[in-house]
């Protein structure tokens, strides 16, 4: 069952996080080199496994006890905090000038590049991170996995569809502040609840 709070919140957790990635700027990299379609299925399909393994690890570390799973979680996003604060003030994660012309190449092998440059991409990437510690913190695998995927899939639309005139106005520094405020607000929540576990 999708608890429609639970998506809300995977969404509004995961999307400022994902937004001055490089997973963007590598989905913008593709849909220069490949028609749009087949970069964001390949794009989409590699976050859609992401967000599952995620959601995954997340749900297993939820069946050790209660106290030691809000702990783990309220240090997973402190260390997420931290991170994006600390990269605020660097440029977007590029990785490369995109290239002028696109290559002629089938549907099929598009969306096969597509999805490997993603799916390597995002291991160990911050809506990872959240994505992990919201299963493990809430009793809704499926919601956290809908609102992640959800997130990410549209950051990746934004990115195929929109291209480089969403990359030149994106307040990169701004976005990645409030999303380290965000996970402060989620670290402190584990955290209290770690104490009332303990006590």
């Amino acid at each position: 069952m999708v608890v429609l709070s639970v998506v809300a919140t995977a969404f509004l957790l995961v999307l400022p996080v994902e937004l001055p990635d490089k997973t963007l700027f590598a989905s913008l990299v593709l849909a220069t080199r490949f028609p749009p379609l087949p970069v964001f299925l390949g794009v989409g399909t590699a976050f859609g496994l992401q967000v599952a393994i995620a959601v995954t690890a997340g749900s297993l570390l939820s069946l050790l006890p209660q106290a030691l799973v809000s702990g783990v979680v309220a240090v997973l996003f402190l260390v997420g905090a931290v991170l994006l604060w600390r990269s605020a003030g660097e440029g977007p994660e590029d990785g490369g000038e995109a290239a002028e012309t696109r290559e002629p190449t089938s549907f099929l092998r598009a969306a096969a590049v597509s999805f490997g440059v993603l799916f390597a991409a995002e291991w160990g990437d911050l809506s990872q991170l959240a994505t992990a510690g919201l299963a493990a913190r809430l009793d809704a695998p499926l919601s956290v996995f809908v609102g992640a995927w959800a997130a990410l899939l549209t950051v990746s639309a934004l990115a195929v569809f929109l291209g480089r005139t969403l990359a030149d106005r994106l307040p990169v520094a701004l976005i990645r502040r409030a999303a380290a405020v965000l996970f402060v607000v989620f670290a402190v929540v584990a955290a209290v609840e770690t104490v009332r576990a303990l006590t």
